[in-house]
């Protein structure tokens, strides 16, 4: 995607590979700023406290972090205190592990000596693939605007969550590429976009995206999207997922249950855009065996914003005694879910739907 005018992607490397480049994504939307990663404790860094985020971005980046270890310490021992560096930064989102597990098995039958460039060349494939994926996964969502739009005058409402853009990818996004491919075909769009406290990705990445596409949208709180959806405001609703299990249970950003029941009560159609390497194969309980990173209270307790002179800043907004929680994630069970969008077409939120467009995964499940 572009920035002011310039492609950008989330995630790339320079100098062979020794140094990689990303986007500060806890500057945005009021700085856009560049940072270099050159070891694995900055990798590490850069995922745990949110520079990058996102279940495929969290990935492409943990591949680029044993890549970076690689070429300090490519022991077996270096491999292994990697992987273990890099798995303990986010609990929730299965990308992290797929990703490392990759990596790790990829280069551990591999003499130390051609473990750098073979870290680099498989990072550099996750991160391609990851793109595909995501094109692939709009070119088969755009069908469902097309289909809303092709019945209605005005243009189409769609209500997301979170963030589930290029930004929370290496390219595309997950839940935009459908709106990304629907606008570039003159589609008639607006998006209400959930602010996603209490990190705020909605106001601070959805919204900047957008704007920078030149697609109408509102920002709003979380709390309204039951009153659009009442008020026959919204016509789908499309959202991410961080993890899903084979069973089509889907665990997303914390508030993403909270929509699917007010969608379901109204009527109004819960998609989720699913790229394959989220899936989970090895669990069929979301609420039971997928575990709920629980942050820290301060991301409850204050707010970043920029002030009335320009200058940044952290305030915040509740009694300094009053102890804050903060689960990260909820899961949607699969009988809230419409259907799921994935590289490989369109199908329902069940083992069976899943398994039918995934035999290959689904059967070393």
């Amino acid at each position: 995607m572009k920035v002011n005018g310039t492609p950008f992607r989330t995630i790339w490397a320079e100098d062979g590979g020794r140094r990689v480049r990303i986007i500060d994504q806890t500057r945005l939307p009021h700085d856009f700023v560049l940072v270099d990663l050159t070891t694995l404790d900055q990798a590490a860094v850069a995922i745990r406290d949110m520079w990058v985020r996102g279940a495929p971005l969290i990935g492409a980046t943990a591949a680029w972090g044993m890549a970076l270890a690689m070429a300090a310490d490519p022991s077996d021992a270096g491999l292994a205190r990697a992987f273990d560096r890099l798995v303990a930064t986010r609990p929730t989102a299965v990308n992290l592990r797929w990703a490392l597990e990759d990596m790790r098995a990829r280069l551990a039958p591999l003499a130390p000596s051609g473990r750098f460039d073979a870290a680099c060349a498989r990072a550099a494939a996750i991160c391609e693939e990851d793109v595909e994926i995501n094109r692939r996964i709009g070119e088969h969502g755009v069908a469902l605007i097309e289909a809303v739009a092709a019945r209605k005058s005005g243009p189409v409402n769609i209500l997301t969550h979170c963030n589930a853009g290029w930004l929370a990818t290496v390219d595309w996004g997950t839940a935009t590429s459908p709106i990304y491919q629907a606008a570039a075909r003159g589609i008639a769009l607006h998006v209400w976009v959930d602010e996603t406290r209490p990190r705020n990705q909605g106001a601070h990445l959805t919204a900047w995206e957008l704007a920078g596409a030149g697609i109408p949208h509102h920002l709003i709180v979380d709390n309204a999207g039951g009153h659009l959806m009442q008020r026959g405001e919204v016509d789908l609703v499309i959202v991410g997922t961080d993890r899903t299990t084979a069973t089509g249970d889907v665990c997303n950003k914390i508030g993403t249950y909270l929509k699917a029941l007010a969608a379901r009560d109204c009527g109004v159609p819960f998609h989720v855009a699913l790229p394959s390497p989220t899936i989970d194969w090895r669990i069929r309980d979301g609420l039971a065996e997928i575990p709920i990173e629980a942050r820290s209270g301060d991301e409850v307790a204050f707010v970043h914003g920029r002030g009335a002179d320009g200058a940044a800043a952290r305030v915040r907004i509740s009694p300094e005694a009053t102890p804050c929680a903060n689960p990260a994630f909820d899961v949607t069970p699969a009988r809230l879910v419409t259907g799921l969008i994935t590289e490989r077409g369109l199908c329902p939120a069940t083992a069976e739907g899943l398994a039918a467009l995934f035999p290959d995964l689904a059967g070393g499940a």
